[in-house]
């Protein structure tokens, strides 16, 4: 796609220098557009992101094959705060608020690398307030206090704050009821719609994902094993049996249907 934000080309990782997490692995994500990761526990998906965001060293894991690129420059050197400054932002799993700063505390920490001024910080603090209402009821809460929701709701915004051409999101529904996950996505499909961010998710919850995704990605023992519009997956028979839970046997995963072939889409 000629509009690729985001292109991972063929990237193998490594922990502690003998652990093979990812095999191969090629994905792209269109500007403007919501692509999600799809898989069980285990399967690549918070190894990608953090290959994406630089932030496997601090986990003794390192890029070993590949490249990654963001609009078309190699990123697999830079540094975190690199990619901060060019827009793109990680949300991690499990939240990881400031439990003992406020809502609002927490917020502002996210604009750290902003320069420029205080009053676009304050324009986009009440533009997160204005899609999170709830953080805005609770911005003198101390986040220890807070819902896994409003925690949840905590962390997106804050990744907000550094106005980000990009959020890599990390299982956004992990603990969470139904009704706050709903919320949650809608708030995502919004955030994309109406200020163009872009997204990648990692994400378990493949029903809720597919619904509001354009495209998705399907990884299985750090290897992508089916890929395709987000409609398309959802109708998919396999996709259904395996991980929409619409389906009955004794299979446990694609390699006992068919071996799925990825088009070369991209050459090295």
């Amino acid at each position: 796609m000629s509009n690729a934000l985001l292109q991972v080309n063929g990237i193998e990782v490594i922990y502690n220098h003998v652990i093979l997490v990812l095999k191969g692995v090629s994905l792209e994500v269109p500007e403007g557009r919501v692509v999600a990761l799809l898989g069980g526990n285990g399967a690549g998906k918070t190894t990608t992101l953090r290959a994406v965001s630089n932030l496997l060293a601090g986990e003794r894991g390192e890029v070993t094959k590949g490249s990654i690129t963001l609009r078309g420059e190699r990123i697999e050197q830079l540094s975190t705060s690199d990619m901060v400054n060019r827009g793109v932002i990680q949300v991690m799993e499990g939240r990881h608020c400031f439990a003992h700063l406020t809502i609002e505390e927490n917020l502002m920490t996210g604009a750290y690398t902003r320069k420029d001024g205080k009053a676009a910080v304050d324009a986009t603090l009440e533009k997160v307030y204005n899609y999170f209402p709830r953080l805005k009821t609770r911005r003198t809460s101390l986040a220890a206090y807070t819902s896994g929701g409003e925690q949840q709701m905590c962390a997106i915004g804050r990744a907000l704050m550094a106005n980000p051409k990009m959020v890599l999101l990390d299982e956004p529904s992990m603990g969470l009821a139904p009704q706050i996950v709903e919320e949650v996505f809608e708030i995502v499909k919004d955030l994309n719609t109406k200020e163009q961010v872009t997204f990648l998710l990692a994400e378990q919850n493949t029903n809720i994902a597919l619904r509001y995704a354009d495209y998705g990605y399907i990884l299985e023992n750090g290897r992508i094993v089916m890929d395709g519009e987000a409609k398309a997956l959802r109708e998919n028979e396999d996709v259904k049996e395996f991980y929409l839970g619409m389906g009955g046997g004794d299979r446990k995963s694609f390699k006992d249907v068919k071996s799925y072939k990825r088009r070369k889409r991209w050459l090295a």
